[in-house]
């Protein structure tokens, strides 16, 4: 019974695996390094040189690319002509194939990689076996993963032989892995081009979800293989229950907030959308005022913090409910106050940094993907057109904080802020308008004073009656892109109340 191995290098478990096919008196071929390494942990090994009677060729990048080995392996057993042309060439078949591809993406995920190092990790004959083998898998057994190994060995060791199903199964993981593969290798040759005419992306399952957004519903949450960074990459969750999707949509949301801010803050969610937010000096405050914009909202609240939780803060936090919590680190004290709520599923943020700019946003419809730039960019008040008013340099900081909460909300999207913290929200709206009441409808049910407050909108007014009815509840400045065919009427308005208003040209829709 014959098996190829085939490896960059023989990884301990390929090793492991080995031996215990060795053990079960299989017979081993492998190349180069790999078999070197099996070797020199006492492992009779057959050299690929010794099958093909050739030798590697150009410094090891043709080795297994003959057709003694691919004869080998794709030969069908039941077909009396397959047989009879082994016979014929002295070839004998392989009923094994074991592959560790090279490691492409790690290493061109290293910084300052040259193009010449990830060319050299491009693997051509690992591929070609892996799918060879699982092209001829009712023969033939590809074995593309290390988790793979000691199941493996486990049902040759109770029957003999490996199961058809068992056999099938392989082939599907190792053209997952080898398009996987190539996806990896194609991607990083069209990295020039954001939308190339093929776009080709492949995803490795990261966990199985007990269910999607509703328990009839299925679901997994997969992380998109190449990406230096994903949502739990570098997190660790510290105490409570797996993990649902929507834990994960509402995370997602609440870490693409926070990022926004390099001072103390605090971001609560619910349901993907912000219902309070927060900067101050201390993230204990921020907490405090994010908690106060929309207590009732944040029953059940996604909260992310960019501050360590204090042992003060942790008792505070573990007096409400909260699905998922999400900070740098957490005081013992705090940690023990809070892992005294079973449900509360506690993370820990180990990374401490921002996703990368360069990631594209997915969006799925009917049969198709749409594709665009993430709306990562940060803005400031250089490039904004101050419409009417003067801005003090308190009001400046209102404005922006709105504005960078504001693109974080399901559009139609207004904010109402006050002293750096959202005090009424207003989103997923079909009509600005309703947006701007609901809004402010927010703010008095929790008895926030808008009189000062700034309002912010994702996208132009396209009417007076928005700004009018937050003007006539005492906001005293907006922000918003302009553009519309009546901004001058919208503009008029605010200036007739002695408003401030601000046009950035550049709206954030978020669907």
């Amino acid at each position: 019974m014959p098996c190829a191995i085939s490896s960059r290098r023989a990884v301990p478990a390929q090793s492991r695996c080995a031996r215990g096919l060795a053990g079960l008196g299989w017979r081993l071929v492998a190349s180069g390094k790999t078999a070197a390494a099996l070797e020199a942990i006492g492992l009779p090994v057959e050299h690929v040189e010794e099958v093909t009677a050739s030798p590697e060729m150009l410094g090891g990048r043709v080795k297994t690319l003959h057709p003694r080995v691919h004869a080998g392996i794709l030969a069908r057993r039941d077909e009396a002509d397959d047989v009879a042309t082994l016979e014929e060439h002295g070839i004998e078949a392989f009923d094994l194939v074991c592959v560790n591809l090279y490691p492409f993406e790690q290493v061109t995920g290293r910084r300052g990689v040259t193009e010449a190092d990830a060319v050299e990790m491009i693997d051509i004959g690992g591929p070609s076996m892996l799918r060879g083998a699982a092209k001829n898998f009712a023969h033939c057994a590809p074995v593309c993963r290390p988790e793979q190994y000691d199941a493996l060995v486990q049902e040759l060791r109770e029957t003999g032989e490996l199961s058809l199903e068992t056999r099938r199964a392989l082939a599907a993981d190792a053209f997952a892995t080898t398009a996987a593969y190539e996806a990896a290798i194609a991607h990083w040759f069209a990295d020039i081009e954001a939308f190339p005419e093929t776009l080709v992306t492949a995803y490795a399952k990261v966990a199985d979800l007990r269910y999607g957004e509703n328990p009839h519903q299925r679901g997994a949450y997969y992380a998109e293989q190449g990406a230096r960074v994903h949502l739990l990459s570098r997190v660790e969750q510290l105490h409570g229950k797996e993990l649902s999707l929507i834990n994960l949509l509402d995370l997602s949301a609440a870490r693409l907030l926070l990022r926004e801010f390099a001072l103390p803050a605090c971001v609560i969610v619910k349901h993907a959308n912000p219902c309070g937010v927060a900067v101050a000096g201390k993230i204990e405050e921020a907490y405090e005022r994010a908690l106060a914009s929309d207590p009732v909202s944040a029953f059940g609240m996604v909260c992310a913090l960019n501050r360590p939780v204090s042992a003060g803060l942790g008792e505070a936090l573990a007096e409400r409910f909260i699905d998922v919590l999400f900070a740098p680190d957490y005081d013992d004290a705090a940690l023990e106050a809070l892992q005294r709520k079973q449900a509360i599923r506690i993370l820990r943020d180990k990374e401490r940094r921002g996703f990368p700019r360069g990631e594209r946003d997915f969006k799925r419809v009917l049969g198709g993907l749409l594709v665009q730039d993430r709306d990562w960019d940060i803005e400031d008040r250089e490039g904004m057109e101050v419409a009417c008013g003067e801005p003090s340099e308190e009001l400046w900081g209102d404005l922006l904080f709105a504005w960078r909460v504001c693109k974080h909300v399901g559009s139609n999207a207004i904010v109402i802020a006050k002293n750096l913290g959202t005090i009424g929200i207003g989103g997923g709206q079909t009509s600005r308008v309703d947006a701007v009441r609901l809004a402010l409808d927010k703010a008095r049910e929790h008895g926030h004073d808008t009189g000062g407050a700034v309002l912010a909108s994702d996208a132009f007014f396209p009417f007076p009656d928005g700004p009018q009815a937050a003007l006539d509840a005492g906001v005293t400045a907006i922000i918003q892109p302009g553009g519309s065919k009546r901004d001058d009427e919208v503009t008029g308005a605010v200036r007739k109340a002695g408003a401030t208003m601000v046009l950035t040209g550049r709206r954030h829709f978020r669907h």
